[in-house]
Parts: structure tokens; sequence; C-alpha cells
């Protein structure tokens, strides 16, 4: 057991995040990819909500995707030129497998939305560690596309949005080390005075 925990403090402490455009696949296959699914639900869940989902995109289904991200950026953005919409043509064929989280909270209950869109936060954070246990770079991003309502409505039902697109792969380069935040700056220890 200490093993195990020794390799996930490393983990923690060494991840980073890659750029999805600078990942190439295979991505997990299927087996790998339900474990990796498996672990990233094991996240926070007051009430047991399961506020969250997980959306595979599978690789037959880029081309659907890029046809979806121009027609959006058509409707929204009437200005757009040629190189934007190549842009969506690269971003729907990044290398690796493609999920997409979608917030589903649970309206009109006792536990606040609030509380639940952090769980899907914690299920995305649980996934790229997962993916990273496993061997694989993972970059997480959200852009125009997660706030477009002609892409949400592709992935999401009513009262849903979009939390981001998580790309698993393997980098093509170095992942960058970024400075991290002093914990002298955010960190403060509560001392209420009688």
């Amino acid at each position: 057991m200490l093993n195990d925990r020794s390799s996930l403090i490393s983990l923690l402490k060494t991840r980073r995040s890659a750029k999805p455009r600078s990942l190439i696949g295979p991505g997990p296959d299927r087996d790998q990819l339900q474990v990796i699914l498996t672990m990233a639900a094991r996240t926070p869940d007051h009430g047991k909500l399961t506020p969250w989902r997980f959306v595979v995109v599978e690789e037959e289904q880029r081309d659907a995707l890029a046809r979806l991200l121009h027609d959006a950026l058509s409707a929204e953005d009437p200005a757009a030129n040629e190189a934007h919409h190549r842009k969506e043509d690269e971003f729907a064929h990044y290398g690796g497998t493609l999920i997409v989280l979608v917030s589903a909270p649970v309206r009109d209950h006792k536990i606040p939305v609030w509380e639940q869109e952090l769980s899907c936060g914690a299920a995305g954070m649980n996934l790229m560690l997962a993916a990273t246990a496993r061997g694989f770079d993972c970059g997480w991003v959200t852009g125009w596309r997660a706030y477009s309502p002609g892409v949400s409505k592709a992935f999401c039902e009513p009262g849903e949005r979009i939390a981001g697109f998580l790309f698993i792969g393997h980098a093509t380069e170095e992942l960058e080390e970024r400075q991290r935040p002093d914990l002298e700056r955010i960190v403060r220890y509560w001392n209420r005075q009688p």
C-alpha cells in the first residue's frame, strides 16, 4: 500500500496538462477508457446525484463534430473567416480520445447547484489524474465552444452545460512546467479572536 501512496504523491506533484493541439493518438482503447471513466466517477458527490456526464466523441464522429463547430461558428460569428473555420476543423480532429464533460445539476434540490458544479469539476480532475496514471497525457479546454448554444444543444439537455473538452493521448512535445501559486499568497490560517 505504501508504494501505491508514494506513486500517487509523485503523480500529484508532477501532473501537468498537455496542449490538446499537441496530442497524438492512440488514446485509450475501450477497456482503458472504461477504467479511466470508472476512476473519474469516484468523486465527491454530496447527495449522490451524479450531476455530470461524460460524452465520448469517437474517432468516426470527428467529421460530424467539425460540421457542428462550423455551423455553430457561422451562426454565432457571421464574420468568421476561412482561418477561423480551419481552426475548428483542427480542433475537431485533435489526436487522442475526446470526452466532453457535461455539468448536469439536479435543479430544485436541497443540494445547492454550486456544490453539484464543484462535483463536476472534481470528476474532470479525476479523469485527468486517471488518464495520467494510465500513462496518457491529457488537456482540458473550454473556449467559445463550451459556451456556444449550438454546440451545447448537441451535447446537453436543458439546464446542463459543457464544463470542458478533455483530450487524452500522447504529447508530441515536452510538457511545460508552469509557475504554480505561491502558498504564502493563497493560504490563510483562520484565527478568530474573542
